[in-house]
């Protein structure tokens, strides 16, 4: 069968002539909301004048997701990748080029490497939770910002001073906040994302000089790391690289506040946590990452055509995939919009269903190779709420608007009489 293309009707296209006013006010929604009033998991539209095509569902994610059919170069807006990643990351690499500078990611990232960062965490919160306890309330998203800087630049072999992780906390908090801005917000990220790099190349270039004494580790391995030709990476992209350790993880703030706003929601998983074996931990840092917005989608742009839902995917055609709709898909999720760890049972992960990190696996493919971390990172966060700590929740706006990428709490997720255990 002959497949057709962007402006044939194999099929649905968006009704709008560009449809980015209304990506702007729908965000998170705006894929799904077309998937529903199409009846189809994919889409065609114009977005800042451009054609793309929008696709959502794991049977989207597995051609998305399939070896080095998609690259991700030039597929976000210069503005937005420049805060995610930036040019010469691991992410804008293909084939084996890519294959193996995620090597380098994946190896720092073992069993051994997230029990140490699990420890650092824990040890990080409970120093807060006494600060906490000082004040006559907090901001979890702000405080998280903090405790999370404070562990991975330890955990990566850079501890920092008290005033260090201030900066370093404001400067990876305004990146993250940036992406999906447009206007002062995104400028703020992007000036402080310059400091951020003259720290990040000095780091560097002190631990390559020998000025540095970092112990064996991530920050170690960055800077040594040869690419497949041999050659030692730039100094500039060892920075980048290293702030891709860095800033990610510290986006996780969002996903620690998504997981008070459940305990809050639902506080009969409070008393669970706190007797909880690890499956049950796992299962309920999965569900916060199905459940809450992170990042809505992922561009990529074709470099082997192929053809799906009788529509030709060719070289250079853009597109989107759903990262948020397809973790709500309700022929995967019932009822997706209610929270409830125990749907995930016992069985192992279907690559292609929770997609919050990506689809397919890490090692060969797009997946983020940050997965372990967060995953991590929930799990102690959670228990952490549930049992180092006793605290209040006083009036607040809570609200989730799903137009603000990236999506948090209104309020931050404030909170009172912080008391620890």
């Amino acid at each position: 069968m002959k497949t057709k293309r962007l402006n044939d009707s194999a099929i649905p296209r968006d009704r709008a002539p560009d449809s980015t006013l209304s990506l702007l006010s729908e965000g998170y929604a705006f894929i799904p909301n077309r998937c529903r009033r199409y009846g189809s998991d994919v889409f065609a539209a114009r977005l800042m004048l451009s054609p793309v095509i929008c696709m959502s569902g794991r049977e989207a994610a597995s051609h998305f997701y399939d070896g080095d059919r998609f690259t991700r170069r030039h597929a976000l807006p210069p503005t937005t990748f420049a805060l995610i990643q930036d040019n010469g990351s691991v992410m804008v690499l293909d084939g084996d080029a890519h294959r193996h500078r995620k090597e380098m990611f994946l190896s720092l990232v073992g069993p051994d490497a997230l029990r140490r960062f699990s420890d650092l965490l824990a040890e990080h919160w409970r120093r807060a939770v006494l600060r906490w306890a000082t004040m006559d309330s907090v901001v979890l998203l702000d405080e998280a910002h903090r405790v999370i800087t404070a562990t991975v630049c330890a955990w990566v072999g850079l501890a920092l001073p008290p005033d260090e992780i201030e900066a370093r906390a404001a400067e990876f908090a305004a990146m993250v906040a940036g992406t999906g801005a447009i206007g002062p917000r995104n400028w703020r990220g992007h000036l402080l994302r310059a400091r951020t790099e003259r720290w990040a190349r000095r780091m560097i270039e002190d631990i390559r000089s020998g000025r540095r004494d970092v112990p064996p580790g991530a920050a170690r391995t960055v800077a040594t790391h040869r690419d497949a030709d041999g050659r030692r990476l730039d100094v500039r992209t060892a920075g980048v690289e290293l702030i891709n350790l860095l800033r990610p993880t510290v986006a996780n703030a969002r996903y620690v506040v998504f997981a008070a706003l459940a305990l809050h929601e639902n506080p009969h998983w409070v008393a669970a946590l706190a007797d909880a074996d690890a499956g049950t931990r796992q299962r309920f840092a999965w569900e916060v990452r199905r459940a809450f917005p992170f990042i809505p989608f992922i561009g990529g742009r074709v470099r082997e055509p192929f053809a799906w839902r009788d529509h030709a995917f060719e070289v250079g055609d853009w597109a989107l995939m759903d990262l948020y709709g397809t973790n709500h898909d309700p022929s995967r999720w019932p009822t997706p919009e209610r929270f409830d760890p125990d749907r995930f049972g016992t069985e192992a992960l279907d690559p292609f269903d929770l997609i919050s990190h990506g689809g397919g696996a890490a090692v060969d493919g797009h997946r983020c190779p940050g997965e372990g971390i967060t995953q991590t990172l929930l799990i102690t966060a959670a228990g952490l709420l549930a049992t180092s700590m006793r605290y209040e929740v006083p009036p607040q706006d809570l609200g989730i608007d799903l137009a603000d990428i990236p999506a948090r709490p209104r309020s931050g997720f404030v909170l009172r009489a912080v008391r620890p255990v």
